[in-house]
């Protein structure tokens, strides 16, 4: 049985709903290329009073990459010093996180090798998203949400914390709780 975009949005989206994280991605598997941008395009308008928006960043072959972020925090990740002249290395433009998720949809959808700088996106330590490129994934001292390569027992605190968030979220939306009464504002 093929689950609603609204319980995806919270089983994968949850700690970024609750404010807990800038964001959060999820795919949406769907035979109506149109329902699912009505559907990321009227939950953007209806979490944007909360400061969060929703946009799809790759589709193919019927599966949707779906992006769910506060967009005043990606700004301010972003626009920190060390991230900005990363991603400026990289080619990407950090004036706005819309000019920067442009661009990331472009990386997704145009290049062979897999753009791995999407954990700043995500919200992912610095330095564990650039030792992740450094290793290409490997030598990591915990795996979570993320690959940690510095400070493990953070790491387990916040994959933890993150885990008892989408199961709460989970257990509320399945019992009839509207997802507008879960979402924190900014």
């Amino acid at each position: 049985m093929e689950k609603s975009f609204e319980s995806v949005l919270i089983e994968q989206c949850a700690p970024t709903l609750a404010g807990m994280k800038p964001a959060n991605m999820f795919i949406f598997k769907s035979c109506g290329r149109r329902a699912v941008y009505a559907k990321a395009d009227c939950w953007s308008c209806r979490l944007e009073p909360y400061g969060i928006a929703v946009c799809i960043l790759k589709e193919c072959g019927g599966s949707f990459l779906v992006y769910v972020y506060r967009k005043a925090w990606l700004d301010r990740i972003i626009k920190s010093p060390m991230i900005s002249s990363f991603l400026t290395g990289l080619g990407y433009d950090t004036v706005s996180s819309g000019i920067a998720l442009t661009q990331l949809s472009d990386r997704l959808c145009l290049k062979k090798e897999f753009p791995h700088e999407i954990g700043i996106f995500l919200g992912y330590p610095f330095f564990d998203v650039l030792s992740f490129i450094e290793n290409n994934g490997r030598n990591y001292v915990f795996c979570g949400y993320w690959k940690a390569y510095f400070n493990p027992s953070a790491a387990r605190k916040r994959t933890d914390q993150y885990k008892k968030c989408a199961g709460i979220y989970k257990r509320m939306f399945e019992s009839g709780t509207p997802i507008m009464r879960l979402v924190v504002a900014a």
